[in-house]
């Protein structure tokens, strides 16, 4: 679906139901989200880059956006930031960010209820729609978090939890489109405000937004907590409504043997999406998996054709529904039965490259459920200034998103359902005790970092702890002229395993053979042969409980493994999994970091699972 949506609008120049779409218009907000979701699982540079190319041509160099109209107050006009951040995370280009800036300040301006929430356009006094906090609420986050703007949060959780309490059907559940809080328009309930139907997509919109905005929130706020139970409400209501024959979704929610109505795919693929993320990032049950899994059988079955063109497309796709000033709670069913509908709708093709991404990676999702992955971010603290101005941790980070850091090898994690956390201080029993699996990169020396934290004795005595006690720790070194050895190597030598100082595998510019690294097949860890690229590594001495589980081709030591009382120690001598070489942007397609990535964390996770199961079973 992806390969035959680049060929189809290969500048995303897309005319829908015979009238050309805007330059910036949120449906290729969702179309390109599917592919940053594809792009993601597959480290196929071929997505990002079919994003990127798509909105440099909405973006000047200086970071202007000719076609984006903020005078409209729009909540529309908001989506496709996202993207912007995310090229800017990606390629640190100063463009990306002052764009991006300019989304976020309509935030600033947007009009408010009387209750504090967004309009969703100027032309709309006092309206919110479900839809809006799709289009709003994912970027806010997301450049709240990237940006450090805390009191954000807190008025994100208001825009949720203002709709939740105003457009909820305590019966069924659902969420009426809209929410007139003046009582004006005709469509809207005189008592409650409401409008009177539930629209699948307008129910879609809000419930892919809880999904994408709850992983921006810091972890103790309440607001993130808010969230997750209006979610956790609104699952067994979207289930409810599932057609039993058919396994997707009617237009009008609640009324399915109503004349006219019919199933649409759009929506459908919305809730598929949803579901899955939301049992895979763990805020839904896992039973809701099933209701996903049925629903994109049915959205194959039901909605993928091929075109004229023989490329497969999505067909029956509501065009557009809103909540015009002409509805009533009269005319209002017929008018959602009769909107336009057809095929190759970016909103209808992006939601599907997101359900279709997400139902993927379920069947390994299970694996890392309840796991917690922590990384260092103290042994190695370095920082720098974003576009802001404001100083970030940054090389082999989870949310560095740039050639430095590890945001690929995270995906690959939550791909498996385990949680990722970051550890800012010491390491010590208590910040250790609700990890199982625990990963520190290439400690800092005095040139890359002025204050470095070495490891200390006590340090790597609390670790030790921890690992004999059933944790999984992960040591991924580097070389002499990057990291630190002499202190490092305190915690290394209690599981036999002694980082030599030397540099190996120098590369000279894109000679990229010269940083090849073969891996037999039926290596431990590596169950099939593989390929890999490390630049710039050191070497292992190992002695035991420590044992050698691959050498390079001259025989030198690379990894190690040690059993440790109830726990596991891996040993490497290269970051290895940073973004540079692992989500297919830069290296030759020969090399197959990313899915040794992948197989590297199914192992220290299938690890961590066995050193719980022991633990539990020595504990009866």
């Amino acid at each position: 679906m992806a390969d035959a949506t680049i060929e189809r609008w290969p500048d995303a120049r897309i005319a829908l139901n015979g009238k050309a779409l805007g330059d910036w218009a949120y449906d290729k907000n969702i179309l390109f989200a599917g592919f940053a979701d594809v792009w993601q699982n597959t480290a196929d540079s071929r997505y990002f880059r079919y994003i990127q190319h798509c909105m440099d041509r909405l973006v000047t160099e200086d970071g202007a956006i000719p076609s984006h109209k903020p005078e409209d107050l729009s909540l529309d006009e908001i989506a496709l930031g996202r993207e912007l951040l995310l090229l800017y995370g990606r390629t640190r280009k100063e463009k990306y960010y002052k764009a991006a800036t300019i989304i976020r300040q309509q935030i600033d301006v947007q009009p408010r209820t009387p209750s504090g929430g967004f309009w969703h356009k100027k032309r709309y006094p006092n309206q919110m729609w479900l839809d809006g906090l799709y289009m709003a609420e994912p970027f806010y986050a997301q450049y709240a978090a990237m940006f450090e703007q805390p009191a954000a949060f807190g008025d994100i959780t208001t825009q949720f939890v203002l709709v939740e309490a105003h457009t909820r059907d305590p019966k069924t559940g659902l969420l009426y489109h809209g929410w007139d809080e003046t009582r004006q328009m005709g469509w809207a309930n005189k008592q409650t405000g409401a409008a009177p139907n539930f629209w699948a997509r307008a129910i879609g919109w809000y419930a892919m937004a809880l999904v994408d905005t709850i992983p921006y929130f810091p972890k103790g706020h309440s607001g993130r907590a808010e969230l997750i139970a209006i979610l956790q409400r609104l699952a067994p209501a979207i289930v409810n409504t599932q057609d039993p024959i058919s396994g997707v979704w009617y237009q009008v929610m609640d009324m399915p043997k109503a004349p006219g109505n019919f199933l649409e795919s759009s929506a459908s693929c919305m809730f598929v999406y949803a579901l899955a993320k939301g049992v895979r990032l763990g805020y839904l049950d896992p039973k809701f998996q099933q209701a996903a899994q049925r629903g994109l059988a049915g959205i194959v079955k039901r909605f993928v054709r091929d075109d004229a063109d023989g490329k497969p497309t999505l067909i029956d796709t509501n065009f557009g529904s809103g909540l015009g000033a002409t509805l009533t709670p009269e005319n209002s069913y017929h008018y959602y039965v009769t909107s336009p509908i057809g095929s190759s709708d970016p909103k209808g093709i992006g939601a599907f490259l997101l359900a279709a991404a997400e139902v993927e990676i379920a069947a390994t999702a299970t694996l890392g459920r309840g796991k917690t992955v922590l990384l260092d971010a103290w042994f190695n603290s370095q920082k720098r200034k974003n576009a802001a101005g404001q100083e970030q941790s940054f090389h082999y980070k989870w949310n560095d998103l740039a050639d430095s850091g590890y945001s690929t090898f995270a995906h690959i994690f939550r791909s498996y359902g385990a949680n990722t956390e970051t550890l800012y201080e010491a390491p010590r029993a208590a910040n250790l005790n609700d990890a199982q699996i625990y990963i520190i990169v290439s400690p800092d020396i005095p040139a890359r970092n002025p204050k470095p934290n070495y490891m200390t004795e006590s340090d790597a005595e609390a670790i030790a702890a921890w690992v004999k006690n059933g944790g999984v720790l992960a040591m991924l070194q580097n070389d002499s002229g990057n990291s630190e050895f002499e202190h490092f190597n305190k915690l290394s030598e209690k599981f036999g395993i002694h980082f030599n100082a030397v540099l190996r595998n120098q590369v000279e510019g894109n000679k990229y053979e010269m940083g090849r690294v073969s891996v037999p097949a039926g290596t431990t860890i590596f169950p099939g042969a593989r390929t890999f690229f490390m630049k710039e590594i050191s070497t292992i001495s190992p002695s035991a409980p420590a044992k050698a589980v691959l050498r390079d081709k001259d025989g030198e030591v690379i990894i190690a493994v040690a059993e440790y009382g109830k726990g596991t120690v891996f040993a490497l001598t290269d970051p290895w999994l940073y973004n540079e070489y692992t989500d297919g942007l830069k290296l030759p397609e020969e090399f197959q970091n990313y899915q040794g990535g992948k197989e590297f964390a199914r192992w220290l996770l299938q690890h961590a699972n066995a050193r719980r199961t022991n633990s539990k079973k020595g504990s009866r």
